[in-house]
């Protein structure tokens, strides 16, 4: 049975460009990993939980960051671990740097050295314009990018 979760893609339009809110995983898997390894925040949808409120949920968990207003649905994608996405963006007026607060995890850390350490759930937050974002965002999360500008586009 695949695994599903829920994520959201904050955006604001700077009059000039449109701009992405991604996310870098935490961890000591994922430090020197950089292009293709961001992502929307999202996490795991529980049992009998709605899928738009795990995603607001889970942004929040993951950014500190209230999610609010017109949520727009992205549909969904399967990602190269078979896990299903399902995304909805919204707009913010907020621009520029973000500071991040998010949830943390416990994994034993150097391997096979019986100490346990606590890691972000994801280490930082940016703002990318669309073409930074492209090489930024994780390959199967990429048709949220398309999936945004067409609706963009259609409301013009």
């Amino acid at each position: 049975m695949p695994v599903h979760s829920s994520g959201l893609l904050m955006f604001y339009n700077s009059g000039e460009e449109l701009n992405i809110f991604l996310v870098h995983p935490g961890g000591p898997f994922f430090t020197k990993k950089d292009d293709g390894y961001w992502g929307i925040p999202k996490g795991l949808i529980e049992d009998d939980e709605d899928q738009l409120q795990a995603a607001i949920r889970e942004f929040e968990e993951e950014t500190g960051i209230k999610p609010k207003g017109e949520f727009i649905s992205l549909g969904t994608t399967t990602q190269t671990n078979n896990k299903i996405v399902h995304a909805w963006a919204f707009r913010t007026e907020s621009s520029g740097h973000i500071e991040i607060t998010c949830n943390t995890f416990e994994m034993e850390w150097p391997p096979h050295s019986g100490k346990k350490q606590q890691f972000p759930e994801v280490d930082r937050g940016e703002f990318f314009n669309i073409n930074e974002a492209r090489v930024k965002i994780y390959s199967a999360q990429q048709v949220f990018i398309d999936r945004l500008l067409n609706y963009l586009k259609e409301i013009k």
